[in-house]
């Protein structure tokens, strides 16, 4: 390799680091409003939830068909499956789909697909998807996503349907994650069940059972909005991590490109000069 070459070189390794040092601080401002809205939002659905399992605690779960699973449902499932439309996020998608291919028949399931990378494994999967939302904002089709999966559940074509999407937990830590929507499973924990013993019951106008199933549609929906917030948050993460990596990586490649550079350019300075040394001698002797 000669200088000319080597320069070339790092050239083109410092333009590609501007690049990612660009993306990097593209993604750090989105990562901080994901982040914001994810870590805003989670206080209200934790709570959303809570409330919800007092006001039923104690209904029959004929009052809405979202309790039970519908007894002409076939055996198949529906899964609503949040990626990514892009790459360049580090092992985002690639831990998501691990999970999925480990812990979904792909043969007894339909998709409703969130992000173009979720949808091109589950066509390599050969499995039906009965919708595809990756080419809207994925906000904006939260109340789409949950009637298409709502209809369907209700005309009983799925037993399950489920939630997999990356949660996220902080900046540098993502995992996925698999909720069950419907039917809708409020099974009170231990330390709920205390606090349910512990204070007096809601009393509320009309009565539970003229409510609960406007409750439970609102908690389904947005569950699958808090599953689109977080999984956007860990995306945008992601991706600040690897192009930060990136960014570093190339730093250093410029580093040792440079070193060889000057290398080459004294080994040549050291043979021009011997040269000259030994032309001089041939002309005194």
């Amino acid at each position: 390799m000669n200088i000319r070459q080597v320069r070339n070189k790092i050239r083109s390794v410092s333009n590609v680091r501007k690049i990612t040092k660009a993306m990097q601080m593209v993604s750090a401002i989105k990562m901080k409003k994901a982040q914001t809205a994810a870590i805003e939002g989670q206080p209200y659905r934790s709570d959303l939830e809570r409330i919800i399992k007092r006001v039923v605690v104690n209904l029959d779960p004929a009052f809405s068909p979202l309790l039970s699973r519908n007894p002409a449902a076939k055996g198949r499932e529906l899964v609503i499956f949040i990626s990514s439309n892009k790459g360049l996020c580090g092992s985002f998608n690639f831990n998501l789909f691990r999970y999925a291919i480990k812990n979904i028949n792909f043969d007894k399931t339909d998709f409703i697909t969130v992000g173009k990378k979720g949808a091109s494994l589950v066509g390599k999967m050969e499995s039906r998807i009965i919708a595809d939302f990756s080419t809207n904002n994925a906000i904006d089709s939260v109340s789409a996503i949950f009637q298409t999966a709502l209809i369907a559940f209700l005309d009983g074509k799925y037993q399950q349907v489920k939630l997999i999407y990356n949660r996220f937990i902080n900046t540098l830590r993502h995992e996925p994650t698999e909720t069950v929507l419907l039917p809708v499973n409020l099974a009170p924990t231990e330390e709920e069940k205390k606090e349910q013993q512990t204070n007096n019951e809601y009393i509320i106008e009309p009565a539970p059972e003229t409510i609960i199933d406007s409750l439970l549609r609102s908690l389904v929906e947005e569950k699958i909005r808090g599953a689109i917030i977080d999984s956007e948050a860990s995306e945008h993460s992601a991706r600040m991590i690897a192009m930060k990596n990136a960014t570093d990586n190339a730093g250093d490649v410029i580093y040792n490109l440079t070193l060889l550079r000057n290398k080459i350019r004294q080994e040549k300075i050291t043979y021009e000069l011997l040269d000259m040394i030994t032309a001089k001698e041939s002309v005194e002797s």
